[in-house]
């Protein structure tokens, strides 16, 4: 790992520098990334985390990031659309968003729309007309009809894409992949021009992983990390005009609505949130260290009984939780109901992704759910399969008195 010790400049504020406060070494460089066999994933590209903290704006990044080590194409396995219960928030959070800004025969742009599921359900809720960014996007996947008037675009959301303003600009779950967010953010606000435009952004939100040591939430991907006091100075200076912060999804996802013009909604945080990210960020080190521990006894006591693991989610939690702790045969599988993530391996541990229907074979004794927002679907979903597991989820060590 490099020498940080310089502290380089913030990336989100430029006013401030990054103080290193937590470091990992050799974590995959991808989490979503499907990999045909073991081998091909316990040889998959590594790299280090250094995750620096601002105290002039609250930003968290990964200031050991490398762009070129990621790898976005047709091959990265994101969603997760085929979970009941995030079906049911989508088209809730579409609907929402639709009766918010009144998006009725609008332009929209999605900037990082994945396989393009949230860019439909706007279009199609609001008959509006939608263009959506992505380099993972899969044209075999979604196939709108032509007078849905939806396009796509398997690439990236460049500078070179200024002409595409639109009334409404949203952008979900992809500004935490962005090293330079100033810079990305300038870009966003140059292609609108003169234009009024309204603005919707959605990301993991940062003080819960801090305060909880959600350290399944830290990946290599995930090179930045806001708190809304970071997420609205990025937009101001970013010349756009916060109107609102929010929380979705069991407090796990921060948004922001902004606009191109001034409507006087005035500051929406406080210099006062700095100084309890400051604290979070001074007790982190010791509490990763400690959800570790307890997590390890978790799987000694397992191993001592003679029963079996699998972890429950496939993507990058599922991966920051077996390379955190380093497992192996402690766990025999990662379950994933996304059927195009199952036959695949996990990058790094080479753990093999299996659908739930394999656990009528696999018969384990605990199933560690990496998101707790699914305890309910899962245990139904094991339920079916006559199957009842002792359920183990990743903030357990908060409930049972550990880390958290």
């Amino acid at each position: 790992m490099n020498d940080h010790a310089a502290q380089p400049m913030c990336p989100n504020c430029r006013a401030g520098t990054m103080e290193i406060f937590h470091t990992a070494r050799r974590v995959p460089t991808n989490s979503c990334i499907l990999l045909s066999t073991k081998e091909e994933a316990l040889a998959y590209p590594t790299g280090d985390i250094a995750l620096g903290f601002c105290r002039a704006c609250g930003f968290v990044s990964n200031t050991a990031f490398d762009a070129k080590l990621t790898e976005y194409s047709g091959r990265y396995e994101e969603t997760q659309g085929f979970s009941p219960t995030f079906q049911r928030f989508h088209r809730d959070l579409a609907d929402r968003v639709i009766e918010r800004f009144g998006l009725k025969d609008r332009d929209i742009l999605e900037i990082g729309c994945g396989k393009g599921e949230f860019l439909l359900l706007l279009c199609e809720g609001g008959r509006n007309r939608g263009v959506g960014f992505d380099p993972g996007y899969r044209a075999d996947r979604f196939a709108p009809a032509a007078d849905e008037h939806v396009r796509f675009v398997a690439d990236f959301y460049t500078e070179k894409c200024v002409d595409t303003a639109a009334d409404f600009v949203c952008c979900k779950m992809t500004l935490e992949h962005i090293p330079t967010t100033l810079d990305f953010m300038r870009t966003v606000r140059a292609a609108q021009g003169d234009r009024q435009a309204e603005i919707f952004f959605m990301i993991p939100e940062a003080q819960r992983i801090l305060r909880d040591c959600a350290f399944e939430d830290v990946y290599y991907e995930h090179c930045s990390y806001f708190s809304p006091h970071s997420l609205e100075q990025l937009f101001s200076a970013a010349g756009f005009h916060p109107t609102a912060i929010g929380f979705e999804y069991a407090g796990q996802y921060l948004t922001i609505a902004a606009d191109t013009r001034d409507k006087g909604a005035g500051k929406l945080t406080t210099d006062a949130d700095l100084v309890e990210l400051a604290a979070w960020v001074a007790k982190f080190p010791a509490l990763f260290e400690a959800q570790l521990a307890w997590w390890r006894a978790r799987f000694a006591e397992l191993k001592e009984r003679g029963q079996t693991a699998v972890i429950w989610g496939s993507g990058s939690k599922g991966v920051s939780f077996l390379t955190s702790l380093g497992l192996e045969d402690e766990v025999v599988a990662a379950v994933d109901i996304n059927p195009h993530r199952q036959g695949y391996f996990m990058p790094a541990s080479g753990h093999r992704i299996v659908g739930p229907q394999d656990l009528v074979e696999l018969k384990p004794d605990v199933v560690i759910v990496m998101n707790p927002i699914y305890r309910d679907e899962i245990a139904g979903d094991l339920a079916k399969l006559g199957l009842a597991p002792r359920i183990l989820a990743v903030d357990d060590g908060l409930h049972a008195g550990g880390a958290r």
